[in-house]
């Protein structure tokens, strides 16, 4: 069988005495500082609301709807079940189990609460959070592969397969983290870094948001077939995993905001 070897990175970044940084940690650090950085310098090149220091402001709570809606969303989708039995485990985070459409739902919440508080459009908000969401996307599914975690599936035949040091069976596998990188990182950011910088996208509130929702379903859905199921769910309705399941009615949702905010007159 055809196979690569691991890379010998360590999943521990830094460590001073009982003091350990994780890999995971900087990718999640990484992520909301980059995204930060790259929404202000888009609320720069468009005056108005939202400004700058709105978004200055959303870091904590962005931050906070991430965690909280992750969290709540593996212990709901993944693994509920086991956390019904030690209800008391579901708050330790530190175990891992991080759910990615739980933390959208998290920030998108965040966002209408903010938005709302600070009385401007949720919409034009969110069209810039989702142009920087990509970045947080790319780093995280690095560490993903950091710390050989939700691996693909077995790839006998492919010369780029590797075999996970955590993975029991011990089989060559589709490095599927590096595939979601690239599809729910480097290709939705370009994509959504060419749209906000197009009239008709940037001048219709909604619409950035929806490509957002429409490129990573899409983009999630396709890596589903080269990922190993989560073990304690396997195949799910017509042979899906709870991935994809989760990601048709975000394509779903992404198209009828996307036409919504198509048919909504531009501004200026």
């Amino acid at each position: 069988m055809l196979a690569l070897a691991f890379p010998a990175i360590d999943p521990v970044a830094v460590e001073f005495g009982p003091i350990v940084i994780r890999w995971y940690a900087l990718a999640y650090l990484a992520g909301f500082v980059l995204g930060w950085r790259y929404c202000l310098h888009l609320a720069r090149t468009n005056p108005g609301r939202p400004s700058p220091e709105d978004f200055d402001d959303f870091l904590t709570w962005a931050v906070v709807g991430v965690i909280l809606g992750g969290r709540t969303g593996y212990v709901l989708f993944y693994n509920l079940p086991f956390y019904l039995e030690n209800p008391l485990d579901a708050l330790k985070v530190w175990h891992g189990g991080m759910s990615f459409h739980g933390g959208l739902m998290g920030v998108v919440v965040a966002i209408l609460l903010f938005s709302w508080k600070r009385g401007i459009s949720a919409l034009a908000f969110g069209d810039l959070i989702a142009a920087a969401a990509p970045i947080g996307l790319f780093f995280g599914r690095i560490a993903n592969f950091i710390n050989g975690e939700l691996y693909g599936r077995a790839a006998p035949d492919v010369p780029w397969a590797i075999v996970f040091p955590r993975d029991p069976l011990q089989l060559p596998r589709h490095p599927s983290q590096l595939y979601e990188s690239f599809l729910e990182g480097a290709v939705l950011f370009t994509v959504l870094f060419i749209a906000v910088r197009m009239p008709a996208v940037r001048q219709r509130p909604g619409m950035a948001a929806g490509i957002f929702f429409i490129g990573y379903g899409l983009s999630r859905i396709i890596a589903e077939f080269f990922r190993e199921p989560d073990a304690q769910l396997g195949f799910l309705f017509a042979g899906a995993t709870m991935g994809q399941l989760l990601s048709l009615p975000m394509v779903l949702f992404g198209v009828a905001l996307a036409l919504y905010a198509a048919r909504r007159p531009a501004v200026a």
